[in-house]
């Protein structure tokens, strides 16, 4: 069975992958300029900024996983900032979550300064260079999406009654954009034209400038001027202030941490660690090493409802003990062991689970019982499933959702990005800058004791979750937007390219699933006991199979899962690449 729908992108000069075909082209210039990886990342993920604001922005998060091809090793860039200060339980009396939009929810802003301090350690051009696309499609204008287009227009109402900043910015001319109409975000334009062109006697003190600029300069002071007298509406239903201070800000920068990794059919798969949900991939995979999925129809109802399980199986760990590991200890040693991982395979059985089951990890049995608890609760109360990355669902159904990039250059450089937060849906515009602040702190539990708890200076744990796998020389990136998705469209993807034989391309145009089970990650928090998204390309006879067997289906609209993006250099250093057709936005551009 074939579902390849355009060829993959072959070459040996770089390739560059993104979810929006203007940004690939942008990264690509970057290689063609003599940059390297970092340079073509860094111009790829601004612009990513630009042309899809309701899926990513400056104040957002990012983080990423970097290969360098001279010393063969990794390491992740962790751009996830920090919950701030004043951000303690007391400061929520009488929520019982954090809200999923406004000011309240903000943490301190990490995209811009993680991209930058790619481009100082890691990148070769100029700093104007790298911005120079991004500043022109804000400045110049781009065809706006037509989701962007929906997203305005769900919000306008909203925008010029409650968010005044967000209609001069999105409603310039008194109404959404048109789809495919030129846009403008000429503050946006400013704002990089002035960071761009920040002075210093060298390349590297030039972009130290930038960083300062946006830490403690005018950025800093344009966001607290207006963070001052700002209470502003939020999902909550009330008007909230933002916690977030002047000295979160300047004490913050993006940091370096090593990947955490597991083997898998001779595949050394590494991801960030558990301040992201990226190790319940690693978790699905040595759950999975204990079946023959090889033996498998990749796309028959026994391949789906294993791996479905397998997710479900590891997501409730997530719940359970997932958190920044500055701040608690987390048993990751304990969850990737395999001993433990065959005890979790040992539970699945022919039929779907409806129940949520964490490991019950010695010494740490009140962190599964507290989840466990928490999910009842929550689905007594009326929950549904959401498995995006969903704010202001009070006021509309648009949501917001991550980008994801991948770049390979001809020294074996290699990103694997994936940059969320501050949508243009999730906070209102700040003043003269052009862009919002991020809400991640939704992914904070109020209740205290939990390896997730709100804690001052604390890491949200996140769903961005780029990867980056090796195996006898070929050296492979990948990843997704998707929320909670994320980890099971690559997941998918990842066990039929291992045991398949699908190419890059043909894997992602292959029909995709995810679970809804488990908790979600978003504002209001919700799960679906049961529940799995699927599409019907996998034909009537699968789904029926997959109802027999309890799995609770939601048969979406053809080509509607998945944004998965892939790259690979094999030993010879021949380069491959292939971008998904679903919303025929993405892009893979090589040469």
């Amino acid at each position: 069975m074939s579902f390849t729908t355009r060829p993959e992108i072959r070459g040996t000069f770089g390739v560059v992958t993104s979810t929006h075909w203007l940004a690939s082209a942008a990264g690509m210039r970057m290689l063609e300029l003599g940059g390297n990886a970092f340079d073509a990342a860094v111009a790829t993920g601004l612009t990513l900024q630009v042309v899809e604001p309701h899926l990513n922005g400056p104040a957002g998060d990012m983080p990423a996983i970097l290969h360098f091809g001279a010393t063969g090793e990794s390491q992740v860039l962790c751009a996830q900032g920090v919950a701030p200060a004043a951000a303690t339980p007391d400061r929520f009396d009488g929520l019982s979550l954090v809200p999923g939009s406004g000011l309240l929810a903000a943490v301190v802003p990490g995209a811009f300064d993680g991209w930058m301090r790619m481009l100082q350690d890691h990148g070769s051009l100029p700093l104007e260079t790298v911005m120079q696309p991004a500043i022109a499609y804000a400045r110049d204008g781009h065809p706006v999406l037509p989701r962007v287009s929906a997203t305005i227009a769900g919000l306008a109402d909203f925008f010029e009654t409650e968010w005044p900043t967000s209609a001069a910015t999105w409603l310039a001319d008194g109404a959404a954009p048109a789809p495919h109409t030129l846009f403008k975000n000429p503050d946006l334009a400013a704002t990089y034209q002035r960071l761009a062109s920040s002075t210093g006697n060298t390349r590297h003190d030039q972009i130290q400038a930038a960083r300062d600029a946006w830490r403690t300069g005018f950025v800093a002071d344009a966001i607290f001027d207006y963070l001052a007298d700002a209470k502003v509406m939020d999902v909550s239903g009330r008007k909230n202030r933002a916690l977030l201070a002047p000295a979160d800000m300047a004490n913050w920068q993006a940091s370096y941490e090593p990947t955490l990794s597991l083997t898998y059919h001779g595949w050394t798969v590494h991801k960030t660690h558990s301040w992201s949900q990226g190790p319940v991939l690693l978790q699905a995979l040595a759950i999975l090493r204990h079946a023959d999925l090889a033996a498998l129809d990749p796309f028959g109802a026994e391949f789906v409802h294993l791996v479905t399980e397998a997710i479900k199986l590891a997501y409730a760990d997530r719940e359970a003990y997932y958190g920044d590991p500055d701040f608690f200890d987390i048993p990751m040693d304990h969850l990737l062991d395999d001993a433990y991982a065959a005890q979790r395979f040992a539970m699945i059985g022919p039929d779907a689970s409806d129940q949520q089951r964490p490991g019950r990890l010695p010494g740490l049995e009140h962190l599964a019982d507290a989840y466990i608890a928490r999910a009842v609760r929550d689905f007594a109360a009326g929950t549904g499933a959401s498995a995006g990355e969903p704010t202001m669902a009070h006021l509309t159904e648009r949501r917001g959702d991550t980008v994801h990039l991948d770049v390979i250059d001809r020294h074996g450089n290699m990103v694997s990005a994936t940059p969320s937060g501050g949508w243009l849906q999730s906070a209102p515009v700040i003043p003269g800058l052009g862009f919002p602040l991020g809400t991640r702190a939704q992914m904070f539990w109020l209740d205290q004791g939990l390896p997730s708890s709100l804690q001052p200076g604390a890491r949200p744990r996140t769903t961005l979750t780029p990867s980056f796998a090796e195996k006898d020389g070929r050296k492979l990136v990948f990843g997704t937007p998707g929320g909670d998705s994320q980890d099971q469209w690559q997941l998918i993807w990842f066990l039929r390219f291992v045991h398949h034989g699908l190419d890059l391309q043909e894997g992602l145009d292959a029909p995709l699933f995810h679970s809804t089970h488990m908790q979600a990650s978003f504002y209001p928090r919700k799960a679906d006991p049961g529940g799995l998204m699927i599409e019907p390309a996998f034909g009537q006879d699968t789904l029926e199979e997959l109802r027999r067997r309890g799995h609770n289906l939601t048969v979406t609209d053809p080509w509607s899962i998945g944004r998965l993006t892939a790259a690979m250099r094999a030993p010879d250093g021949l380069l491959q690449a292939a971008a998904t057709p679903r919303l025929m936005q993405a892009y893979a551009i090589g040469r």
